[in-house]
């Protein structure tokens, strides 16, 4: 083959695998979606001129270019798609975010109501009030953890409290989770708490926030007909409200590998709406009359797709419920027009249409671990089908193997993606998943028939059956977690690790012929770097009131308490198991607790915290290199010669991550890049502290 053959062979093999090109679209548009959230700097608007261009350059392309390029042009459109929805995404969510500490009177109407990570109830306010603040100033909603009240509260209600508010904190080390651009998507401008109670103000306005009230409605005489635990958990599960259920019970579900229950997922969109196309269409069956006019599976088709949508307004639409609603509606669409139902074509849309709507959602976990599943599943069962309906195997084992295969493929589709986000890898999930998905669907299924029965009065037994089926799942979820060995800590990847598991795990599944098997190798590479990873050896919280020194035992926390998102930021990233006051007494640390010293390859540095914080800091310069200081500098003065890091600039670093060897200290911050989210705050550069190297 001649040289200029060799160049155009990927153009051709291209051009022939033109009938399976499809679900590269939904790829691609995620690679362009991927591209503009790792952008080092935000983009204005030359820039997307210049994509705008390309895209249309592209279009014009495809219609008038050579037949051999409409592949590269179509994946050059696909990918400049994904940028352009994704800045346009951005900038249409764009809302004011609090930019200062914030003590003093709040009034917001309540829009959805869950729990906090310490077990708290979590009201979601819009129609924020807030004291000497400009109404241009005003985040769109906040978020507040209340310690308790004396009567439960409802959505659509206007509340009135004394409480503390700060913008969403950025990611606790570089390249963290950034719970800040997840709460500007989400249009969330401010978080805090309050100690005092919360005062209703005005009660629901007439026909206002109708879903959120029936939600809560619904969910309450779920958990009146099944108490504990259970009706909690079933109210979660058929009503996405939450708040009902512990923290106890969460961490259970997630040590056993059982929290997708909770996520109202595909499956669960898939056991309601499959109960109800069967409910349906076998009830129309046994009325002949009806049956021989009337295609009955179509009928069906309509009434799941109603059942569909009205569940996933009732959830709250999260990502992995839209993501179900999507591939459900597809599926019932095939149905409606005497086509296949479930294939990669239709996960394909629905990546497409999520992408295109809410890209942000491609860096969520939701949306990667309910696709990998998808996709997996489907793969999988689409090559063991021929043998199936070949009868190569009997019938009674069919439905326990599939079960199990199921099970097995979603799984391993998942574990990475779980490690990753979660750091932690369930040992047992697979047992706890075989022992509760088949009563999951029976939950689900008695669940509609509660809802169909309630107003005639006949609830009671389908209430039972619920009863029965969330126990059996929570006692699972428990035993299991209580297993020794039960959960496997995992270190936080790279950024590089989960495409290149991602993208060599999608050329294996779509592509064709030997050639695919070559998508295992950056597969295997994106493993390899995971294990090859180093964690920091010095973390500095946002706030500068604790450190994280890694040590022989793990990473040994400056304090037992403060911080505590950030220690457990830090500890489940390094693949440790253990809880901040564990951790705090650890080696590495010296000092009293408001002014502790570390050493890291002969530099000294110093942890002022407290109310002496500012008086230590003088003595604390005489002999320490670096002086991080839970306090404001300015009016203070700092002595010659000694670094220090305080409130100031912090508020304009975040976290920050300290490397060192013998001749220079380096402080990498966290805000290196301006990005829309990140707000107006200045960013910082990596901060460096250099000497003289010993001498030999």
């Amino acid at each position: 083959m001649s040289a200029r053959g060799i160049m155009l062979w990927p153009l051709q093999v291209l051009l022939e695998a033109r009938g399976m090109l499809f679900p590269w679209i939904a790829v691609f548009i995620a690679c362009g979606v991927g591209l503009w959230f790792a952008l080092p700097f935000e983009p204005g608007l030359w820039f997307y001129a210049a994509t705008v261009v390309l895209g249309i350059a592209a279009v014009l392309m495809r219609m008038y270019g050579p037949e051999l390029l409409h592949p590269v042009v179509i994946i050059v459109a696909c990918i400049v798609a994904g940028v352009l929805a994704s800045g346009i995404r951005a900038h249409s969510v764009a809302a004011p975010m609090l930019e200062f500490r914030y003590y003093g009177p709040v009034q917001g109407r309540i829009v959805a109501i869950d729990r906090s990570q310490s077990d708290k109830l979590r009201l979601t306010l819009d129609r924020v009030v807030l004291r000497d603040v400009a109404v241009a100033r005003l985040p769109l909603r906040v978020r507040v953890s209340v310690q308790g009240t004396e009567a439960v509260p409802e959505p659509g209600q206007v509340v009135m409290m004394t409480a503390f508010l700060s913008a969403p904190e950025g990611p606790s080390e570089p390249g963290g989770f950034d719970f800040r651009r997840m709460a500007f998507f989400d249009s969330l401008g401010a978080v805090g708490y309050t100690r005092s109670p919360v005062l209703l103000w005005e009660g629901p306005e007439p026909g206002a926030q109708v879903i959120n009230r029936l939600r809560t409605r619904l969910s309450g005489a779920i958990m009146a007909a099944v108490p504990g635990d259970a009706g909690a958990f079933a109210s979660g599960v058929m009503t996405g409200d939450r708040a009902g259920i512990t923290q106890d019970t969460v961490a259970a579900l997630r040590d056993s590998n059982l929290a997708h229950l909770l996520a109202i997922s595909g499956m669960n969109m898939a056991f309601l709406t499959g109960f109800v196309f069967m409910l349906v269409r076998y009830g129309m069956a046994l009325w002949p009359a009806l049956a021989l006019r009337v295609n009955a599976k179509k009928v069906a088709a309509v009434a799941g797709f109603g059942v569909a949508l009205f569940y996933l307004l009732l959830s709250g639409a999260n990502v992995a419920t839209e993501r179900a609603f999507l591939m459900v509606s597809v599926m019932l669409g095939a149905v409606l027009f005497d086509r296949r139902a479930l294939t990669l074509r239709s996960v394909a849309l629905a990546a497409v249409v999520l992408l295109l709507v809410q890209p942000e959602s491609l860096a969520e976990p939701g949306f990667q671990l309910s696709f990998a599943a998808t996709v997996v599943l489907i793969a999988g069962f689409g090559q063991l089908e021929l043998r199936v309906v070949q009868g190569q195997m009997p019938r009674w084992v069919i439905p326990l193997f599939t079960l199990v295969l199921s099970s097995v493929l979603a799984g391993a589709a998942t574990a990475p993606y779980a490690a990753a986000h979660f750091n932690r890898f369930t040992d047992y999930g697979l047992l706890a998943n075989l022992l509760t998905v088949p009563v999951m669907s029976v939950l689900m299924a008695a669940g509609a028939v509660a809802a169909l029965l309630a107003p005639l009065g006949l609830a009671a037994p389908a209430y039972w059956v619920m009863e029965i089926s969330a126990r059996w799942i929570l006692f699972i979820a428990h035993w299991i977690a209580g297993l020794e060995g039960a959960v496997t800590p995992i270190a936080a990847p790279g950024p590089w690790v989960l495409p290149l598991i991602t993208l060599g795990g999608i050329w294996v599944i779509l592509w064709r012929g030997r050639v695919r098997w070559l998508g295992v190798l950056p597969t295997i590479l994106g493993f390899v770097i995971w294990g090859m990873a180093a964690r920091p050896v010095l973390l500095i919280s946002g706030d500068g009131a604790l450190a994280g020194l890694m040590g022989a035992e793990g990473r040994a926390l400056s304090g037992a308490r403060g911080a505590g998102f950030a220690a457990k930021s830090w500890l489940e990233n390094d693949g440790d198991l253990a809880v901040q006051k564990v951790a705090a007494a650890r080696a590495g640390f010296s000092g009293p607790r408001g002014a502790r010293e570390l050493q890291i390859e002969g530099w000294r540095i110093v942890m002022l915290t407290g109310k002496s914080a500012a008086a230590a800091l003088a003595p604390a310069c005489v002999a320490a290199d670096l002086v991080v200081l839970a306090a404001s500098v300015e009016p203070l003065p700092v002595p010659e010669g000694c670094l220090v890091i305080g409130r100031e600039t912090l508020r304009d670093t975040g976290a920050i991550a300290v490397t060192a060897d013998a001749t220079a200290l380096r402080l990498q911050p966290v805000r290196r890049v301006a990005r829309i989210w990140a707000g107006p705050r200045p960013v910082r550069a990596e901060i460096r502290l250099t000497r003289a190297p010993p001498l030999q």
